[in-house]
């Protein structure tokens, strides 16, 4: 399942968001981060906010090369 963490910078003293969703998709465009379920629009983040987001899925790790030895 489709699961992101957003990260915000410390100095704005917000909580980090964990966003899952089996229809979610994120599309960056126009200066938002932009993520979209089955339904619409879920949640809206200005690029300018300086917010960190990471895919932490199982899905996303399996499509990550493997580390390499040696």
């Amino acid at each position: 399942m489709p699961a992101y963490l957003i990260v915000h910078p410390r100095e704005q003293r917000k909580d980090d968001i964990l966003v899952e969703d089996p229809h979610l998709t994120l599309t960056v465009t126009d200066g938002w981060a932009v993520f979209t379920d089955q339904y619409g629009i879920c949640l809206a983040i200005p690029t300018g906010l300086g917010a960190q987001i990471q895919r932490v899925d199982e899905e996303q790790a399996d499509l990550e090369p493997a580390p390499q030895k040696g």
